[in-house]
This record gives C-alpha cells, structure tokens and sequence, in this order.
C-alpha cells in the first residue's frame, strides 16, 4: 500500500480535497485575487499557468513524490492549493508546502485549519516522525506564520536554489517532531477555538 493516498480532511473553516483538472477553473479565479502569482519571493502559478501547475502536481503524485490538495473555505469556495511534498516513506517523514491561498482568505482561520488537518493527519494516520516546513528567506509572512504554527527553525540552506527570476533563494528549514505533536496540537486548537487568525 502507498505510503500516501488520496484523502479529503475536513475542519470548520476548511476542506482540503485531492487535486482534480476539475478544480482549474476555480482555482484560476483563486490566484488572481491578489495577483499572488506576482509576488517575486514565491512560486505561484500564474492563471495562464494553472493547466501545467495542475498536471506538474499530479505528476508528481504520480510519482509518490507528492499529494496534492485543493483548499476549499467554510462556504466551499476553491481558496487555494497546498500539498505533502519531498516524501521520505522509509523515514516516515513528509513537508508540507507548495501552499498559496487567494488573498480574501489570507489572516483567517483558514490556515491555521488547513495545518491543524495536514499536521493531524501525517502525526496521527501516517505515523510520521516530523513534518518539515521550508520557506524562502525573504518570505517573511511565511515565515511568521509557520513560527506561529509552533514550528522550530531546523536552519537555512545557502543558496539552496536558483529562482525563475535568477537570484538565488536562501531556503529556511522548519520542522515540527512527533513528540511535539501533542503541544503543538493543543496550540493550534486554542488557536481555532478561541482565537480564529
């Protein structure tokens, strides 16, 4: 059986469900609220680049490399896209990321649930023993909210990749361990029950 499997995880103020070419069209009005695909620090598909985006991922789970979702919000909009990546199945080890939300719904209680599932899901039904998190240097929103997730910085790759503008990107590593799992947990819970950011 495959280390990973297609599976929609549901939350109060999001579903995550796999992938499907059906998604595009919503997933193209998505990603131009905000013009997200604008921002230099980031890879976003673009909406001429959604079709290629789309297939990139499914080729990836494909592969076993990937599984990749489509974020719903609590009226069922398609808000975005996220995935398990850089899959290590013998070491039951997984990242999240490739994760980019439209702008309406960026600050909300959105993605705190989205992490709150996927973490939920690699700790308690995977069995993972960490969930790693990366992020550009310079991506500083990002970084803000995977520290508020309760994840530790593991370090910063140097000059870790080439960027489609040239530069090259200094990627932060974050990571959250299964014994943490059930502080972080509570964290994240407190977070959507008390205080929904």
């Amino acid at each position: 059986m495959p280390f990973l499997e297609p599976v929609t995880l549901r939350g109060t103020y999001a579903r995550l469900e796999p992938l499907s070419r059906d998604h595009h069209d919503a997933l193209v009005e998505a990603v131009q609220d905000g013009e997200l695909s604008k921002l230099w620090y980031t890879a976003i598909p673009t909406p001429e680049g959604m079709a290629k985006e789309i297939e990139r991922r499914l080729g990836l789970f494909a592969a076993g490399a990937m599984l990749p979702f489509t974020v719903f919000d609590a009226e069922g909009r398609v808000s975005g896209m996220t995935t398990y990546m850089n899959v290590d199945a013998n070491n039951r080890r997984v990242e999240i990321g490739s994760t980019w939300y439209a702008k309406r719904v960026q600050r909300s209680a959105l993605n705190t649930q989205c992490k709150r599932l996927l973490l939920a899901h690699a700790f308690e039904a995977l069995n993972c023993i960490a969930v790693e998190f990366r992020t550009h240097f310079f991506n500083h929103p990002s970084r803000r909210a995977i520290e508020r997730l309760g994840a530790k910085q593991d370090g910063i790759l140097r000059s870790h990749q080439v960027t489609p503008n040239g530069t090259l990107r200094d990627t932060v590593v974050y990571s959250i361990i299964a014994p943490e799992w059930p502080t972080v947990r509570a964290h994240l819970d407190f977070q959507l029950n008390d205080k929904p950011r």
